[in-house]
């Protein structure tokens, strides 16, 4: 049988082949379809080319029209636009039948576009000489016209013939592509399905020689957690897989063979350890586990004879040190309950400096919420000075404008009396000319006369009118000058107001410090009053635990004379301590001095 390696090797180069030829297929595919696309491009190029040079054919007709319009009146074009149109057109149109002579790759187009050179040239020709004439000689640039529409036509004709050509080629070129298309895309599907089959049974050949077998295997491993003794598949096979399983099957065996000799020394570290545990909680501290454990299990036994050693020692310890214990808690019970007296007297006389601090600290507080609106009411003050200054600026300005309106007036005044003079002159004028009419121009000499008397009545107003107004600009004069004074009184009273402002906000900034400090200095009182009285109630607590530790050592030592040490137990020397810590007279605490507390 091949093996796995071998046939792995071969499945991978079937998929290898399989990705060239499906590559391969694409590359080919794309570079052909990219060749018909150039030519398809190409061919949209000449034919979107020959499109504009027709455009310019017809254009340079509508410019030498247009030249030879500009000599008739009234029409409104200009010969040198026209020219420059002209030229710029003629410029595209060689150019674009110079692109289409150049091209090669269809012998038609190339032959059309051959035999369109020469009507170019006589055309672009006609055209100037029509355009040169026109500018000595309208009639004889008109007498060209003629000639200049059989070039029209002639280059007409050849370049319909490339144009057809041109249509024919690009036709072909579209109608290739789109069958190339076709026949690459079948291609690409048809290759695409033979990957696909050759994955599809590549994909079954792994599963059947590989996976299937694995998964077997997998499942067997996993029985043999719970149903030792179940028989391994797949271990007849002569690959990997097979030696696999023969592999599993003899680790399996040494596995039952450790698990039967991990159970035997189970049942002796039970038995061994299990007897000295027993005897060590009846309160036996002089076991020891002599049984011969090997391997890993000689550490146990060494930790365990060790501990019981340590075990022995400890208690040991207990028994001697339950005296000293008992005395020094005696003696903290009498220090905390004296240290609690001194700290409640600590935390009155904190408490009483709190409650006169905070009366301070309120006093100042008040200063500072009236300095406060004092300065508000300073700020208001001003703003209304700012007001008042701003109104009569206003003021001012509307003033000055009156007195141009009354300069405009003036003016005004002045034109009416000399239109009333004009008009009385001219009233004498009429009067004359009616006196040497006769009787004919008697009316018409009673119209003038009131006309006349109706002028120097304009004029006599007019006079007054200025006399008034010269009146008004005095008074308006003197209404600026005192609304500028009272300007310059207020601008008085709002310098003196932002003083008093700058000295009450001086004034409410010390406050707000000293209130801020008095604040903090509250606050810190407050903590150290906080303090104290957690330092009383710590040493409250500290008195009360020294009571509790004084009867848990008691029960210390009848607990310690329960264990069996050196072929004795511990309750002769237990009750020692007790009598002894018994026996310290509570007055030695009196020793303390009394200067350390002040």
């Amino acid at each position: 049988m091949q093996s796995i390696a071998y046939s792995t090797r071969k499945l991978t180069a079937v998929i290898i082949l399989l990705f060239l030829l499906c590559g391969g297929t694409g590359i080919v595919s794309s570079w052909l379809l990219g060749s018909a696309l150039d030519k398809q491009a190409s061919a949209s190029a000449l034919l979107r080319n020959h499109m504009e040079a027709d455009m310019m054919h017809d254009a340079v007709r509508s410019d030498v029209l247009a030249i030879l319009a500009s000599g008739e009146p009234g029409i409104g074009i200009k010969l040198e636009d026209s020219r420059k149109d002209l030229d710029e057109h003629l410029g595209t149109l060689r150019k674009r039948i110079a692109e289409d002579v150049a091209f090669k790759g269809n012998a038609a187009i190339e032959a059309a576009a051959a035999k369109v050179g020469d009507p170019t040239v006589a055309y672009a020709n006609a055209a100037q000489q029509i355009a040169d004439a026109a500018a000595r000689d309208p009639a004889a640039a008109k007498r060209q016209l003629p000639a200049f529409f059989q070039q029209f036509s002639i280059l007409e004709s050849s370049m319909a013939a490339a144009s057809d050509a041109i249509e024919r080629y690009s036709d072909g070129t579209a109608q290739a592509g789109a069958t190339l298309g076709w026949i690459t895309t079948g291609l690409l599907v048809a290759t695409l399905l033979a990957a696909i089959g050759g994955a599809l049974y590549a994909a079954r050949l792994a599963n059947r020689r590989l996976v299937d077998p694995l998964i077997a295997l997998s499942e067997t491993v996993e029985q043999l957690v719970t149903q030792p003794g179940t028989p391994l598949p797949e271990t007849d096979r002569q690959d990997e897989l097979g030696a696999l399983a023969r592999a599993i099957a003899q680790f399996n065996q040494q596995v039952e063979a450790a698990n039967a000799e991990k159970l035997a020394t189970t049942e002796m570290i039970v038995e061994t350890v299990g007897s000295g545990l027993q005897k060590l909680a009846g309160g036996d501290l002089t076991t020891r586990v002599d049984a011969d454990l090997r391997g890993p299990f000689a550490r146990l036994k060494q930790d365990f004879n060790r501990a019981v050693d340590s075990l022995r020692e400890l208690i040991g310890s207990v028994h001697s040190g339950a005296g000293s214990l008992r005395r020094a808690s005696t003696e903290i019970t009498a220090a905390s309950e004296d240290l609690a007296r001194r700290t409640e007297a600590n935390a009155a006389s904190l408490e009483t400096t709190t409650a006169e601090i905070s009366q301070i600290d309120e006093r100042l507080r008040t200063s500072v919420r009236a300095a406060s609106e004092t300065v508000s009411r300073a700020d208001q003050t001003i703003e209304a000075v700012s007001s008042g200054r701003s109104r009569v600026s206003n003021a001012v300005t509307a003033m000055g404008r009156v007195s141009e309106s009354a300069k405009g007036i003036d003016a005004v005044i002045e034109g009416l009396d000399k239109i009333a003079f004009q008009t009385r002159v001219l009233a004498m004028n009429a009067a004359v000319e009616a006196g040497r009419a006769g009787e004919a121009g008697r009316g018409f000499a009673v119209v003038a006369d009131l006309v006349s008397a109706l002028a120097m009545r304009a004029e006599e107003e007019a006079g007054r009118a200025r006399d008034q107004l010269t009146v008004t600009q005095v008074e308006i004069g003197t209404a600026v000058s005192a609304v500028e004074d009272v300007d310059g009184a207020f601008s008085s009273i709002s310098e003196n107001a932002q003083s008093v402002h700058r000295l009450l906000g001086q004034v409410a900034a010390d406050n707000r410090v000293q209130s801020e400090s008095i604040s903090r200095l509250s606050e810190t009182i407050r903590v150290m009053d906080n303090s104290t009285q957690q330092n009383a109630a710590m040493v409250e607590e500290t008195s009360a635990a020294a009571r509790n530790l004084m009867a848990e050592i008691g029960q210390l030592v009848e607990h310690a004379a329960q264990f069996r040490i050196d072929g004795g137990t511990a309750a002769a020397s237990a009750r020692g301590a007790a009598r002894a810590s018994y026996a310290l007279p509570v007055a030695s605490v009196a020793a303390v001095d009394e200067a350390a507390w002040v």
